[in-house]
């Protein structure tokens, strides 16, 4: 972790180049010589490669084995949020943190960091399992920037010590914890599937999934702490509120410094959809290969439609140009845990059912009797989609007349 950044003044030849290359206006010169104001600088480094004598260094912390891990306790987890609504995969990590911290007889705390008012958030946090939420924030917060989040969690971190840190494998989860991982000096274990706590040895086991999904691969971290990993959304089940429930909410100032970034947000665009968002559906109608090309997916339009539903797609679909990228289902794309998952025409390898075999029902249609998504389907039905998937909508119009 870069610790110390110092100008060397005794080979500083006051040339200016540093100042001309800090993105944060951190140096200026005084009596010829650079000097760092560590109020702005960030430790990003550019100045030092620019610097003709090489007066500029920074200093890094490296790995530390003997450090005391016992002083590690507890599970923490980020709780993730847009324009001020809480996601449903903090309710998730929310859930499995509860057992976990259970397990370690530890308390689990929450991480939220956002906008102004955004502390109003933390009951129902507290409501779901959380027995302290630490909250950040600021208006220079409201939207997701990862160098400014980094630098708070790795700074709330080394000051809490948890000996478990969670967040969700959401697309700020896969941007934010890497970096803050890198802050803290600690692994990360990405994806993962399933969590929980190894009796002996009082480790976190994470499994993921590995060698293209063929394979469940569980890691421990022995020698670092936090253990960190981020956790596929819609594979853990949410925890439920409970009324009355007590904790404690503490408010604290983000630094000047981890306000300054190099990026900004100018506006958000959302994405959107014929029918309803894949991750929070509880109905998904999937289209594969058998779908035989794009004009075809109307007939899972129709269907998804009809039942309310979503419409999804496996990866061979997408890569063929039939569908957008935000209805994959699978290891590479979405992971979701619907109440019913409909699977047309989808042959059902490994890296799909890694996406989608948590649904509370799933039911297949493909005219391969032999196809691998019959293994795990409550229902099946041999047939030609063609045939079978609008016989099916006709159904649910009739029944919903």
């Amino acid at each position: 972790m870069k610790e110390k950044i110092e100008v060397i003044k005794d080979i500083c030849i006051g040339c200016t180049i540093c100042v001309k290359n800090c993105p944060f206006d951190a140096i200026k010169m005084e009596e010829k010589k650079a000097i760092i104001d560590l109020e702005k600088c960030t430790l990003c480094g550019a100045c030092v490669p620019v610097c003709p004598p090489k007066a500029i260094v920074i200093q890094e912390k490296k790995a530390d084995g003997t450090r005391d891990l016992t002083k590690y306790k507890g599970v923490m987890i980020f709780a993730e949020q847009k324009r001020g609504d809480i996601q449903s995969v903090s309710f998730e990590l929310l859930g499995k943190g509860r057992e976990l911290a259970d397990k370690l007889g530890e308390k689990l705390i929450a991480i939220l960091i956002g906008g102004k008012d955004i502390a109003d958030q933390a009951k129902e946090l507290i409501s779901r399992g959380a027995d302290k939420v630490i909250v950040v924030e600021n208006e220079k917060l409201e939207a997701f920037l990862d160098e400014s989040y980094s630098k708070i969690l790795g700074r709330i971190i080394s000051q809490e010590k948890p000996a478990i840190f969670l967040a969700g494998a959401t697309a700020i989860g896969r941007s934010l914890i890497p970096r803050t991982a890198v802050e803290i000096y600690a692994g990360l274990t990405a994806d993962c599937t399933s969590l929980d706590i190894d009796p002996e040895t009082r480790e976190l086991q994470q499994t993921r999934p590995a060698f293209g999904g063929n394979i469940m691969a569980t890691i421990l971290t022995p020698n670092h702490r936090p253990q960190m990993a981020t956790v596929r959304h819609k594979v853990m089940k949410e925890a439920e509120p409970q009324d009355g429930r007590k904790g404690e909410v503490i408010i604290i100032e983000a630094l000047s410094n981890e306000l300054i970034n190099r990026t900004k947000v100018e506006k958000f665009v959302e994405e959107e959809e014929s029918t309803v968002n894949i991750s929070e559906a509880d109905i998904i109608v999937s289209g594969g290969r058998g779908m035989k090309g794009p004009e075809n997916f109307k007939i899972i339009e129709d269907l998804a439609l009809e039942l309310g539903g979503a419409v999804g797609s496996s990866r061979a679909a997408v890569d063929a140009g039939w569908m957008p990228y935000s209805h994959q289902v699978g290891q590479t794309g979405k992971t979701v845990q619907p109440k019913v998952y409909i699977a047309c025409g989808i042959s059902g390898a490994i890296q799909h059912q890694v996406g989608m075999r948590s649904a509370d029902i799933i039911v297949a249609i493909n005219k391969d009797p032999h196809a691998p998504i019959f293994e795990i389907a409550d229902y099946g039905i041999v047939g030609d989609v063609f045939e079978v998937v609008p016989k099916l909508t006709k159904k649910f119009q009739a029944l919903n007349k």
